[in-house]
Order: structure tokens, then sequence, then C-alpha cells
């Protein structure tokens, strides 16, 4: 059976929908409305610093042009992450909102009280650069946690880099499509979870993987029926972008 003790209900890239996703401000407005755990991305920038970002190019949150991985992170921090979200929500100022570094984003997380999915999203060809810079550094800004977060990647090079790095941190293998060799997979990876798009999971990939000892994470859910059937399936976790659909307190 699996074993879950993290929030049961994310808050997607911070603040869903409601926010600019991978910013602080996101992240604040998560916890804001009761979330205890969320979710975001993290990319190295081209002198190493890891930041949250989820797309390699820059143009749509910020509307300007160039890669991360090939952009030091004093010029990505000039850039206005917030306005392409529109001005507000209740009350709320996105304009001005930057791209934040990891560390700013784990300090964050550790004041407010908020459990983090670290989901490694390197570049390609920074794969194994950055599972291991991201596990260093998240073993390190969370050192002594009673929960530590887990990291997870649709790359198992990152992943593997990552169990190297900090193998005291668990992780968790994320799927598009559910591969014959799943088991496999998430095994040679050492994961606690199996990380998959909500539309290819079925109540018998819940149950085959628990008994597997995996829990089973499922993203991203954004509406309620979907989010019951799914709990009905005995799933363990819930990511969403829809915070004002799916509430922290769905799952119970």
């Amino acid at each position: 059976m699996s074993h879950w003790p993290y929030p049961k209900v994310l808050a997607h890239r911070g603040g869903g929908t409601l926010a600019p996703e991978n910013t602080l401000g996101a992240i604040r407005l998560g916890a804001h409305m009761g979330f205890k755990g969320v979710e975001f991305d993290v990319m190295l920038a081209g002198d190493g610093t890891p930041v949250l970002i989820h797309d390699q190019t820059l143009k749509r949150t910020t509307g300007t042009r160039g890669e991360v991985a090939h952009t030091a992170y004093a010029d990505l921090v000039r850039l206005d992450a917030g306005s392409w979200r529109g001005p507000r929500w209740r009350g709320e100022r996105w304009r001005g909102e930057r791209i934040p570094r990891f560390e700013d984003a784990a300090r964050l997380c550790r004041e407010r009280g908020l459990w983090a999915n670290v989901e490694i999203k390197p570049a390609h060809g920074f794969e194994r650069r950055t599972g291991e810079a991201v596990a260093r550094m998240a073993a390190e800004l969370w050192r002594g946690a009673e929960l530590p977060p887990v990291l997870s990647s649709f790359s198992p090079v990152a992943l593997a880099a990552a169990r190297v790095a900090a193998p005291q941190l668990p992780r968790g293998l994320l799927l598009g499509r559910i591969a014959p060799h799943w088991r496999e997979m998430l095994r040679d990876l050492e994961c606690i979870a199996l990380h998959g798009n909500h539309r290819a999971l079925s109540r018998r990939m819940v149950d085959a993987a628990h008994e597997a000892g995996f829990a089973v994470l499922a993203w991203t859910v954004n509406d309620r029926r979907t989010a019951r059937r799914l709990r009905g399936w005995g799933v363990d976790c819930l990511v969403t972008d829809r915070l004002d659909r799916i509430a922290p307190d769905f799952a119970s």
C-alpha cells in the first residue's frame, strides 16, 4: 500500500490560474486561500541559478525574447513576470512580479508552513546538471524539515541525478502516458509516487500502483466531478489550477 503524508490537494504553479504562475505572489495567494501544499517548476538560468519558470523560453510569461538556459539571473530578475496574468485578483497586484530564485520560493514556503512538490524542469541538454543542482539546494533549504519536498520530473535523467545528489529526498516520476514498464521505471529511480496525467489513470491503474507500494498524484484536475472520481479511486493527491473550485480541504 502507498504512504502519502503530504497535503492531498496542491496549488499548481503556486496559485493556479488565479495568479501569475511560478511567482512568489502565486505562492502567497495559494497560502492565503488555505492551501497547505504548492507545486512549482525549477529550471537553471544561464549562470546556473535555479529559478521558478515552466517554459524554456521567456515569451509567454514575460513577453520578451530569449531562453532561460542562456540568460543570467541578473537579467531574468529585471523582467516583469506578472503583467501577463492581468492587473490584479482580489486586491493582489501582479504587475512587477519577478521570476524568483528557487531559494526565495523555498524560504517563503517554509515561512508560510507550505509543503512543496518541486518539479525539476530541465532545459534540453541540462537534465543531469539541473537534477543535481535542484536536489542539492532543496536538501540544504529544507534541512531539518519535518516534511521535506518531493522532487518530481518528467526526466528520468534529472531524477537519477537528484537521487545521487540528495538520496534522502523523496521523488516522483511524472508520466503523461503510463508506459507498460512504469513499475520498473519508478523502482529504478527509487520513487515514492507516480505523478500521472489524470486522463491516463484508471481505478485499476491506481490499485496497481498502491499494490506496488507507490502513491499516486494526479495532475492537473480542474473540475469537481473529476476530482471526486479520482478520490473515489484512491488517488492520494490532486494538483489543481482551479483553486476557486477545488478547495484545499476537498479531499477530506
